[in-house]
């Protein structure tokens, strides 16, 4: 076999991990996470926590099943991490009067100030590049979540609909 077979070969292997999608993905939140950490810090959140406070800010109260939609996250994965939360007293969790089976998930007067101190956080990642160009990156980053998301759904079906 010449080395010019094998390295074609190599180019064509499914198992690279330069082909990989996942991997550029995985280094990527590695180093927003890096990016984040610091300063996510000084506000006493890490970066979940940070995702969900910038939905209560928008928006609130809201239920954990709206919660865990919004952030793609599992009520596995968001329990403990609202847990967390309230015991630092940003949020408050409580059934819906009109519906026992909803929890509602509401900002206290602490979770509310933090925004105030939250609000140099975006910098952090557009500090030294254009807005266009930031926006365009959020953009990109945002198509590709949709084509995952519904890879993710199809996926699904699929094994539900399995005997």
């Amino acid at each position: 076999m010449s080395g010019g077979v094998a390295t074609q070969e190599r180019d064509e292997d499914p198992l690279l991990l330069d082909r990989q999608v996942c991997f550029p993905l995985y280094a990527a939140t590695n180093l927003l996470n890096r990016l984040y950490g610091p300063v996510l810090g000084e506000l006493g959140l890490t970066y979940p926590q940070y995702l969900v406070m910038l939905v209560l800010w928008e928006n609130q109260p809201q239920t954990v099943g709206a919660l865990g939609a919004r952030l793609y996250l599992d009520s596995g994965t968001l329990t403990p991490l609202l847990k967390r939360m309230e015991s630092a007293g940003l949020i408050t969790r409580a059934r819906d009067p009109e519906d026992e089976r909803r929890v509602l998930v509401t900002l206290t007067g602490k979770g509310k100030a933090l925004r105030q101190q939250a609000l140099h956080v975006p910098e952090t990642i557009s500090n030294g590049y254009k807005p266009e160009g930031i926006e365009e990156l959020r953009e990109s980053v945002r198509d590709l979540v949709s084509i995952l998301a519904q890879l993710d759904t199809r996926s699904r079906a699929s094994r539900a609909a399995r005997p």
